[in-house]
């Protein structure tokens, strides 16, 4: 069985989101404009995937060398056009430290640990987390984008944090426990 043809599957994707909308095109030329707005609003999720899947390869260990031979273009143009972090707004309350660099392999046992200090996530990009301080203990989980164990989490009271970065989306919970006293050095987080 051939794998499905990528445009066609779009297509449908954009015909779901418009519904009506193809009986209309060939009676209402308003329903073309209607058309383009949605395609356009395709593009730009579509590039907000790419930047996800970007931060997720690097995440993941690959090099800006290999991201633009997948792209077509130089390292440098790669990391120029898709290498910039997006700002994270902090929070009413605590401080705010950016927990770097991280990987995939590495991320959710750095947060696990600054969970038990009271700190939680409240935003990601590539290779790095943000995290803030509280008073109370928190855990972390990460969750494939596709699937059900999203929406178990969130009828389990975890709370998603950050803008997603494909594949992966993070969530946190309090667990109301007393956060442990911090070490005194400042490099607790990021230690083995």
């Amino acid at each position: 069985m051939n794998a499905p043809d990528l445009r066609q599957l779009l297509s449908e994707a954009i015909d779901a989101a418009g519904p009506g909308l193809a009986a209309r095109l060939g009676t209402e030329p308003s329903a073309h404009l209607e058309l383009v707005a949605l395609v356009l609003q395709a593009r730009t999720e579509t590039e907000a995937l790419l930047r996800s899947t970007i931060a997720a390869a690097r995440s993941a260990g690959c090099t800006w060398e290999a991201i633009g031979q997948v792209l077509d273009m130089s390292r440098q143009a790669a990391q120029q056009r898709y290498g910039k972090d997006e700002p994270v707004e902090p929070r009413p309350g605590g401080r705010v430290v950016r927990l770097a660099p991280l990987s995939a392999v590495n991320e959710m046992r750095v947060l696990d640990r600054a969970g038990r200090y009271g700190w939680h996530g409240i935003g990601y990009g590539a290779l790095f987390h943000v995290v803030q301080k509280s008073d109370e203990q928190w855990e972390h989980r990460r969750v494939h984008v596709v699937g059900a164990e999203r929406r178990r989490l969130e009828a389990d009271g975890w709370e998603r944090f950050g803008g997603g970065w494909f594949p992966w989306l993070y969530y946190k919970r309090c667990t109301g426990a007393p956060a442990l006293p911090e070490p005194t050095t400042d490099d607790y987080l990021m230690r083995p």
